[in-house]
């Protein structure tokens, strides 16, 4: 047998947020920090320390002790303070792709600030792990990783090769099933060390896959044993054939890696997604625990990757700090307990104040941006009142030409409200509302229908002036908007009169919805029945609202013993829109302390059924879900994911009995799922969601699941605790709440690219903004970028990190490698592909017109451009 060598890795796993607050953990961070600071300082023997992997920490410390930046330095310079890659240890499944991302990025900028980076992709705690992360972390440079929860490599060993869709790999060390904290509790004392550590050695060695092998020493929250060295030289001297040594993490990895730490048996292979069961706890309730939250940070991520940071991006790179800060204070939101929910009430307060600040900074930035892009000038306006006029901008917030449904509102003066001391003002008085249709710049005429027509107030904005504040008539309207190039803009003004849609219109006939492709019947029973017109199918007993009982806590649904499952009570189904552009009809449901509005409504731009589901929910201990019946039993689901897709099987009712914890039939997704034989049906969401396929071949998408406490014992899904005991009334989600999504028939051309078309479509639609003091010599003018390449993705454009370039970054959903086309609205300077890290790869070849570049995209893979002006 090889001699071998054990590896003492010193560390603390810190959640920064969990049942105490950010302040309370924080208060004890620095007194962490300021002990092991001392320690290294006493200790020259210890190599070097691992603080958790994530560079947040530091920046915490550093917040508080900036007298100590200098010092701090000096230990990571030297590794002995091992840091990064990651900003925070996020929740790996919630996130978007691009907020992984930003992430590293993050960690990575930290990192270089302070002198070095720990090269090893640490997730010692998430719920799981993402298909993408091997990819990821060789887009930074990473060629090795270390992860515990939801692995199964077929094997009970510590070495994996993890493979990535697009064929990207990483070692991976697989954390022992005791975790990161299996040496935390050897014993100082020599006769209890003896006593204790054959057992742990034989855990260890039994899996190893090298003759290095790892004892992880620390665990949560834990500050760093004063008595390392004196560990050390006990258990060298309980291992006189082997070697014994207090090693950083890369270290480590680089010795397996290496060719004297070469593997003594093959590595294993894993491939894609690691979120499974058995071998420690998964825990996969986190996926719907409070989950307006998780809804709320979606919708942020949406608005930052396809809003704000194209913007600006094309007009503003000005902006580019409030969008560092944005993304600063999003990422924070994303550690794993945090977006996970399963923290204290007061953690999910904090993490919903972080999302109330960065939306606001967003905002700005698109308001801001916007303005600047279609020359928009909020103080010349003021100044030549009688010279603005109302005037619509449309923006297409994806990189293709497309028109489509735009729904937007329209505001109309009636009267000035005066704000400050009274005064001799008198305030001017408008008509209001009236009749009006939309005129391109070439004259043609675009019909509107009108939604809802209330009073309201308005806020008008300017850099130099003071807020202009009036009572209006808030008009909603739908609309077809005029083609528009990828990420281009128009101009529309509005014209009196009235005007009839040509072409193909919404209606309701007979009580049903009705366009050219589809038809939408409501019945009494609160169900729809949708029929896809061309090709015959339909899907009955649809938008059903279900609830059961939950008798779990925050990290694991339990259902009641005696499992019961109820339909809400439908109440009256009115239509509330008949075209002809969009019709639509709303049911009101009732339950046991629960109320909800459906409205869903057609639009005859498309085949697509939009859905809104407001609840009011005062109910506890239940999980509220709709019902989707396929029709098409045994099909698996295509399931969007973090840049790309992941095909999951049907799962059944877990039989048996699980010692750990119970498998569980729901599993995440980003932006849709689908299931087709052929045709089928395809549900869509703007972001992160729960869903779950049943063998009947019936979707279920989780609304909300209310639960009361952080943890509770021995549950019939999962026996003990899987965190400290404590009440959590507000993760029982009472009170108001929204949830859009879309369904849609899917015919049998319909695969992953044309699923993540409709998605944009549906969720990233021509975006309307109506301007009440629009000058006529701006300008709507955006230079536009169109990206091309069958199975390409936009995952984001953005200001480079350094210097005024533009960043593109695509995936491609398809099998195989592409060629992409990028075409910008400006002539290039240069363009080159880089790594996701935007550190550069090689220069690109411009097209003939200095406004193209083609790049090749591998399958599955991530492509990131830097186009420079």
């Amino acid at each position: 047998m090889p001699k071998l060598t054990f590896h003492l890795i010193p560390h603390t796993h810190w959640d920064r947020e969990w049942y105490l607050t950010r302040g309370q953990f924080g208060a004890r961070l620095i007194r962490m920090v300021d002990q092991l600071v001392e320690l290294l300082g006493a200790e020259p023997g210890i190599p070097g320390f691992l603080l958790d992997g994530q560079t947040v920490l530091l920046e915490d410390y550093l917040r508080v002790r900036p007298d100590r930046e200098p010092l701090i330095r000096e230990l990571v310079s030297n590794g002995r303070i091992e840091t990064g890659p990651w900003y925070v240890l996020a929740d790996e499944q919630i996130p978007s792709g691009e907020a992984l991302i930003r992430n590293l990025l993050l960690g990575k900028t930290d990192s270089a600030r302070l002198g070095r980076r720990m090269d090893v992709l640490y997730s010692p705690d998430a719920f799981g792990h993402p298909a993408v992360l091997p990819m990821l972390a060789r887009e930074f440079g990473l060629e090795s990783a270390v992860a515990w929860r939801g692995v199964s490599g077929g094997a009970d060993a510590d070495l994996f090769r993890w493979q990535a869709p697009n064929g990207d790999s990483v070692v991976l060390y697989h954390l022992p099933p005791d975790g990161y904290e299996i040496g935390s509790t050897l014993p100082a004392d020599p006769k209890e060390l003896k006593k204790v550590w054959p057992a742990v050695r034989d855990r260890l060695v039994a899996r190893a896959g090298s003759e290095h092998v790892a004892v992880f020493v620390g665990a949560d929250h834990h500050f760093a044993r004063t008595d390392l060295v004196a560990l050390r030289d006990r258990l060298a001297e309980l291992e006189p054939a082997n070697e014994v040594r207090l090693s950083r993490l890369q270290d480590f990895m680089a010795r397996v890696q290496s060719t004297d730490g070469a593997a003594t048996r093959p590595y294993h292979v894993i491939a894609g997604e690691q979120r499974f069961y058995g071998y420690t706890w998964a825990l996969p309730g986190v996926h719907s625990t409070r989950a307006p939250l998780k809804r709320r940070n979606s919708l942020l991520e949406l608005w930052l990757e396809r809003y704000a940071e194209p913007l600006a991006a094309l007009a503003a790179r000005d902006l580019k700090p409030s969008l560092t800060q944005a993304w600063r204070t999003l990422v924070q939101c994303h550690f794993h307990d945090a977006l996970g929910g399963c923290s204290a009430d007061e953690v999910a307060l904090d993490v919903e104040n972080r999302l109330i600040h960065a939306e606001g900074v967003v905002r700005e930035v698109v308001r801001s941006s916007l303005h600047r892009l279609v020359g928009h000038d909020a103080d010349a306006a003021r100044d030549r009142p009688g010279q603005a006029s109302p005037s619509l901008v449309l923006w297409n917030p994806a990189a293709r030409t497309r028109a489509g449904l735009v729904l937007t509102a329209t505001t109309w003066f009636r009267r000035d409200v005066l704000v400050g001391p009274p005064g001799n003002r008198r305030p001017a008085v408008g008509t209001g509302y009236q009749p009006f249709v939309l005129a391109t710049s070439s004259g043609e005429l675009i019909p509107v229908q009108v939604l809802e027509i209330v009073a309201a107030q308005e806020r008008l904005d300017a850099d130099r002036h003071y807020p202009d504040q009036d009572e209006v008539d808030l008009v909603r309207i739908a609309f077809k908007a005029p083609s528009l190039s990828g990420l281009g803009t128009a101009v529309l003004t509005p014209v009196g009169g009235g005007g009839r849609s040509a072409g193909p219109a919404a209606r309701v006939t007979r009580g049903k919805l009705c366009t050219d492709t589809i038809e939408v019947d409501p019945h009494r029973d609160g169900s729809a029945r949708v029929r896809d017109l061309s090709s015959g199918r339909e899907f009955s007993d649809l938008l059903v609202l279900e609830d059961e009982t939950d008798e779990g806590d925050t990290y694991t649904f339990a259902p009641a013993r005696q499992h019961d499952v109820r339909r809400l009570r439908p109440g009256r189904t009115r239509i509330v829109a008949r075209g002809p552009l969009v019709a639509a009809f709303e049911t009101k449901w009732s339950g046991p302390g629960i109320q909800a509005r459906l409205l869903a409504m057609v639009s005859a731009c498309d085949s697509m059924v939009r859905c809104t589901l407001e609840v009011n929910n005062q109910a506890s201990n239940h999980r509220l879900r709709v019902r989707f019946p396929t029709g098409i039993p045994g099909a698996p689901a295509l399931a969007g994911a973090q840049l790309g897709t992941v095909e999951r099987d049907a799962v059944g009712s877990p039989k048996g009995t699980y010692e750990a914890e119970t498998p569980v039939r729901t599993a995440p997704a980003h932006r849709f799922v689908a299931v087709r034989d052929g045709n089928g049906l395809g549900l869509f969401c703007p972001g992160f969601f729960e869903y779950e396929l049943t063998p009947a071949g019936d979707l279920l998408l989780t609304v909300l699941r209310s639960v009361g406490a952080l943890s509770r014992g021995n549950l019939v899904t999962r026996p003990g605790h899987a965190g400290w005991p404590m009440q959590t009334p507000l993760a029982q989600c009472h009170g108001m709440d929204r949830i859009d999504f879309a369904l849609v028939p899917l015919g049998g051309e319909d695969g992953a690219e044309s699923l993540q078309r409709m998605w944009e479509d549906c969720f990233l639609p021509i975006r309307g903004t109506w301007f009440r003091d629009w000058l006529p010599h701006a300008v709507a003018a955006s230079p536009g970028i169109e990206l091309s390449g069958e199975g390409l993705a936009l995952s984001t454009v953005k200001p480079a990190e350094q210097g005024d370039g533009v960043v593109l970054r695509c995936y491609n959903m398809g099998d195989r490698g592409v060629q992409g086309v990028v075409r910008t609205g400006w002539r290039l300077a240069k363009a080159h592909l880089a790594r996701a890290d935007e550190s550069p790869l090689h220069e690109l070849s411009l097209g003939r017109d200095g406004r193209s570049v083609s790049f090749p995209v591998g399958a599955k893979g991530l492509a990131t451009l830097v186009l420079e002006r």
